[in-house]
């Protein structure tokens, strides 16, 4: 999963990169999951870990990777949706989106035949959207239509209600799609080249990254983010310190705050595109351990890889991630 999707687009690095400080430190982490002490040297050998990055700050703590190395763009997968959240937070603050209640056929009337048909921005964003959805199958058949050569549009024009939207919390990889798709229409410019503008460039990022699309050009926005750790870190950065960079507001501070919150009842563990920890904690997530972690209260980020997807593991990656911020700041 380290090599470039077949159809992407690319986003180029900015002329003034964050510099991030190599400043290793030894790190004594052990955390208790399930009844069980382990080690963070046990948890990255047994979920099969590629990439793993550490910031304190702009230091560079903790840097190691397995068959792989600091130039490896890792595949981002599900982690790509933070990112779509970001474009949109920006769009709304540009007022090209007039207010994330307003409902998402207003701006794509090509959704106004089908079940996305007066369902809110905020419920796609928050993952309530009302659509007859399984990710677990649904996921690989969109794929696989995408690699095809299909329309991923025409396929989301023709999805269906499932249930009340707002009801319930269901995972649904198309709604970031028609979010992806959303950018593109109020900004008038394709979803890599308004991520690349706002986000890419703003935020310092050192390479270049990849970002899939259909075959008719039209960006995945659920997953498909080629890039290295260190710019996947550089992203937990700004959310960090609240969407700045060197002084600079690139995300607005409210959307950080919005968007790492619990944005329902239905699930509280869920924001606008992020998951969520109980104590203020939040991150990017992606099929099979890929993880962007914020911790505001220990000021630490951390970036978690791999190259072929293991077992599910969020539940106890979140554990270790906690450890391991707490230690950081306890060595500091």
């Amino acid at each position: 999963m380290s090599t470039v999707a077949e159809t992407a687009d690319v986003l180029k690095p900015s002329a003034h990169p964050v510099k991030l400080r190599t400043a290793p430190r030894k790190l004594s982490v052990t955390y208790t999951y399930q009844g069980q002490e382990h080690t963070l040297n046990d948890f990255l050998s047994r979920t099969k870990t590629n990439g793993f990055v550490v910031l304190d700050g702009k230091d560079v703590v903790a840097e190691r990777y397995t068959d792989a190395s600091r130039a490896t763009r890792f595949q981002s997968w599900s982690m790509a949706k933070s990112f779509t959240s970001t474009a949109i937070g920006i769009a709304l603050s540009e007022g090209r989106i007039r207010s994330i209640d307003d409902k998402v056929d207003r701006y794509l009337p090509e959704l106004a035949g089908s079940g996305y048909a007066g369902v809110s921005i905020r419920d796609l964003l928050r993952m309530s959207s009302g659509i007859d959805w399984d990710e677990l199958t649904d996921v690989p058949r969109l794929q696989a239509a995408a690699n095809r050569g299909y329309s991923i549009r025409r396929i989301a024009a023709r999805q269906v209600r499932g249930w009340e939207p707002g009801s319930r919390f269901e995972y649904t990889s198309m709604n970031s799609f028609v979010l992806a798709r959303l950018v593109t229409k109020v900004t008038g410019m394709p979803y890599h080249e308004y991520v690349e503008r706002k986000i890419w460039r703003p935020a310092g990022m050192e390479s270049t990254a990849t970002v899939g699309k259909d075959s008719r050009g039209d960006s995945l926005g659920y997953c498909c983010y080629y890039a290295t750790d260190r710019d996947f870190a550089r992203f937990g950065l700004l959310y960090l310190r609240g969407g700045k960079v060197n002084g600079r507001q690139v995300v607005p501070a409210s959307w950080v705050k919005a968007s790492t919150k619990p944005s329902s009842a239905v699930n509280p563990r869920y924001g606008l595109h992020w998951w969520l920890g109980d104590g203020g904690d939040f991150m990017a997530a992606g099929f099979g351990g890929q993880y962007i972690y914020v911790s505001p209260e220990y000021g630490v980020v951390i970036v978690k890889s791999v190259t072929a997807a293991g077992r599910p593991d969020q539940d106890e990656a979140l554990t270790a991630f906690r450890a391991v911020a707490a230690e950081v700041a306890r060595t500091r």
